[in-house]
């Protein structure tokens, strides 16, 4: 009778943890952390600790899971699982089902949301997998006009990589592509009218965005093009990792955890099939023999590597006698350009996460950067 009673108790649990496929879209609310509390990857207190939300930071409110969960994303794009209780977490607005959503897509891996149909244009931020937006029109072969859920407008990448649509765009596309190629990444084209990213194709008599041909192009431009589209897609597979959990030495035949070195080695691996040495070391002089590298992270390109010395502590003086080439190197992280960098670092920070560069350790720390490609 005991045992009986304590496997329907469970299965009540379970079903209570396990929320129902929703039926409707959510307008997402917000909240504010109260108390130091775990961030994790699924709602369960058996589950990975990402990191510790802080007193004053605020989220937005994904959903409500359960009566003990909520799901939420932070200022930096991930997205876990928090306590609702009061103690730690002050709900200021509830996430609301709208029961007419006009979202007709579903974004299926992390890709930039720019401002215009271009590699080149200005990124409003990165969409995250699992996603809901609306494409309110085909551009061309190559991205589509979108609308996130806050109502934000952009542009997206229309590759079947980073977009499945789940419903009909209104009006079809607004313009066609004269060249042969599809999109299949993040970044722009090369060749012949094949593209590999989000950007124009340069090739011969190919599309440029907008349907237009621009002839033939020169073997310079293309080869940097496809730099630059390499680039990106190490990018895209490294922003798939966000949230990944950190593991000093983590294992190199698996993705459950990372450490610095590894993180960077998988993103290449994934994106390019290129394996890059295991350690950050190592990688540093792989760069140094493979491209030219510069001490100024101002002139980095985005998908460069970044090498860093071990941290000291926040003051740049703790730093300034460090030379470049000859200080150990004891962190990597990718550069996204802007002033950001795709990195993990600790167990605390909540593993694979972007960091802002400029005024911190991160500046002060930095010993020389460049490509891997």
């Amino acid at each position: 009778m005991r045992r009986s009673l304590m496997i329907a108790v469970a299965a009540s649990m379970l079903a209570t943890a396990i929320p129902a496929a929703a039926s409707a879209a959510v307008k997402e609310g917000s909240a504010q952390i109260v108390s130091s509390v775990s961030f994790r990857t699924a709602p369960s207190t058996l589950s990975e600790v990402m990191r510790y939300l802080k007193t004053g930071e605020k989220v937005a409110v994904l959903e409500k899971t359960n009566s003990y969960w909520y799901k939420v994303r932070d200022t930096s794009g991930q997205v876990g699982y928090v306590s609702s209780q009061s103690a730690y977490l002050k709900l200021i607005t509830a996430p609301t089902e709208t029961a007419d959503s006009a979202a007709n897509a579903v974004i299926v891996a992390s890709v930039n949301f720019r401002k215009a149909p271009s590699a080149s244009a200005d990124q409003i931020r990165y969409l995250q997998k699992s996603e809901q937006v609306t494409v309110t029109s085909q551009v061309n072969s190559y991205w589509y006009a979108v609308t996130d859920s806050k109502g934000v407008s952009g542009y997206v990448s229309a590759s079947s990589s980073y977009i499945k649509l789940t419903g009909s765009v209104a009006g079809g596309g607004s313009s066609s592509s004269t060249g042969s190629g599809t999109a299949t990444g993040n970044g722009t084209a090369t060749g012949n009218g094949t593209t590999t990213g989000n950007g124009s194709t340069t090739g011969n008599g190919s599309t440029t965005g907008n349907g237009s041909s621009t002839g033939s192009s020169s073997s310079g431009s293309s080869s940097s093009t496809d730099l630059s589209a390499k680039a990106e897609a190490v990018i895209a597979a490294g922003m798939a990792y966000l949230g990944t959990p950190y593991e000093y030495g983590s294992d190199r035949n698996t993705t459950a955890t990372f450490d610095c070195s590894d993180f960077v080695r998988q993103a290449f691996k994934d994106a390019l099939g290129i394996t890059l040495p295991s350690d950050s070391a190592s990688q540093g002089a792989y760069v140094r023999e493979h491209s030219a590298v510069t001490t100024d992270w101002k002139q980095l390109k985005r998908g460069d590597l970044m090498f860093f010395m071990d941290y000291k502590g926040t003051s740049a003086s703790l730093y300034a006698n460090k030379s470049p080439f000859k200080t150990k190197i004891g962190h990597v992280g990718i550069y996204l350009g802007d002033g950001k960098i795709l990195q993990t670092y600790s167990k605390e920070s909540g593993g694979v996460r972007i960091d802002t560069i400029a005024g911190r350790h991160w500046e002060y720390r930095f010993l020389y950067g460049g490509s891997a490609l």
